[in-house]
């Protein structure tokens, strides 16, 4: 009760990798010269590797949301024409990027906690053939919801438009096939499910998209992703590079690859599965529709603002999570997944929602939370032990 370690259990930033934060110590090296290029060039070499991709793959100094930017303004003009999914603040953060470079943007929408559906998405392009590009949210994590990227990819891919994914919490958390699906841009972020920093942003971009940019004629500077590329061949980047970060990402995508991508993702999946069981079994209600793995979104108990829930997290244990945004502030609360998470991680959060509850009036049966997550582990990790739980309700 007395010593509290804090704990950070958001979907952006993430729990660091040890071997990630140890490696930033490091950063003394200049980014000309032949140390740096060898880091650099391994950096983009791996990252390809865990991303499962042939296309090119580029690596700016950003948050994620440069990576976004930059995949708007390097593959269209003003006045272009394009389509973008919108189902969350996210989805969100597209249309306002598609207004400062005077992008025109056909906006399908879908309600918080719901995703914008491919045969939706289809028929928009259908009835307007000069739709250059389409944008979506992989997760959206603001909601916990995950968009259909495998439908909506083999659909887009069927017509001269482009597909711009906003994979931020969606790479480790969800299977992306960028070649097989026609994930034309695919945008990531170093925070989240790579366990290291802010301040990294990447792409993926493949010749369908590098053709548009050759007449691309949005205004660009620092994020000019043509002259990131031609510097990214001789194992340098076009300005001054994070080279603490850079050396913390070398140490994360060697983790990443040790253990596989698919097993990264399996990881977040099993986190999330055992969540949304366990909060369910608490008598909450999930937020989305079509739940994702990055991140849970729930319902507090009527009556209870979601904010006091992630404020006794803080208070009681010093654990930090998330409150909903915008209008959802007070309505959800978010536990993330992604990353550097395991369920010694989970079974202390169940445990201590329970508690939070129990104090604030909402009925709880202490371990019932904590039992649905232990039997969801027991099931993936241990086959051949059957819960106690299970063995009675047999007998």
């Amino acid at each position: 009760m007395h010593i509290k370690k804090q704990r950070l259990l958001t979907p952006g930033p993430t729990p660091l990798l040890p071997a990630a934060l140890h490696a930033m110590m490091g950063s003394d090296i200049h980014h000309r010269t032949e140390d740096f290029r060898r880091l650099y060039k391994q950096v983009l070499s791996d990252l390809k590797e865990v991303l499962g991709t042939s296309n090119d793959v580029l690596v700016l100094v950003a948050s994620g949301s440069g990576g976004l930017e930059a995949s708007t303004q390097n593959f269209f003009s003003p006045g272009d024409e394009v389509l973008v999914c919108s189902a969350g603040k996210f989805g969100e953060r597209w249309v306002d990027l598609m207004k400062v470079f005077g992008i025109k943007a056909t906006v399908l929408t879908a309600p918080y906690g719901d995703v914008v559906r491919p045969e939706a998405m289809e028929q928009a392009i259908a009835h307007n053939k000069n739709i250059r590009g389409v944008f979506v949210q992989a997760s959206e994590t603001s909601t916990g919801a995950q968009h259909d990227v495998k439908s909506m990819g083999l659909a887009v891919k069927k017509t001269e438009a482009i597909f711009v994914v906003d994979a931020i919490t969606g790479i480790g958390t969800m299977p992306l096939e960028i070649d097989a699906w026609g994930l034309d841009i695919v945008v990531g972020g170093s925070q989240k499910a790579f366990m290291i920093p802010p301040g990294l942003a990447f792409l993926s971009i493949s010749p369908k998209a590098w053709a548009f940019a050759e007449t691309a004629k949005a205004p660009r500077f620092y994020f000019d992703l043509r002259r990131e590329k031609k510097s990214a061949v001789n194992g340098e980047s076009a300005w001054t590079p994070n080279t603490a970060l850079l050396l913390a990402f070398a140490e994360a995508l060697k983790y990443i690859k040790s253990i596989g991508m698919d097993k990264l993702v399996e990881n977040a999946q099993l986190l999330a599965l055992a969540t949304r069981e366990a909060v369910q079994e608490l008598g909450l209600e999930l937020f989305s529709s079509s739940p994702g793995s990055s991140v849970t979104a729930v319902r507090p108990p009527a009556g209870m603002d979601s904010g006091l829930i992630v404020k006794e997290f803080r208070n009681r244990f010093d654990a930090i999570i998330t409150n909903g945004q915008g209008s959802m502030k007070g309505q959800i609360f978010r536990l993330a997944h992604l990353g550097y998470f395991d369920f010694h991680d989970l079974f202390a959060v169940v445990a201590e929602l329970e508690l939070i509850l129990a104090a604030n009036g909402h009925p709880v049966r202490f371990g019932s939370g904590v039992a649905r997550a232990q039997n969801v582990y027991a099931e993936a990790a241990l086959p051949n032990a059957v819960p106690r739980e299970r063995e009675l309700a047999l007998t």
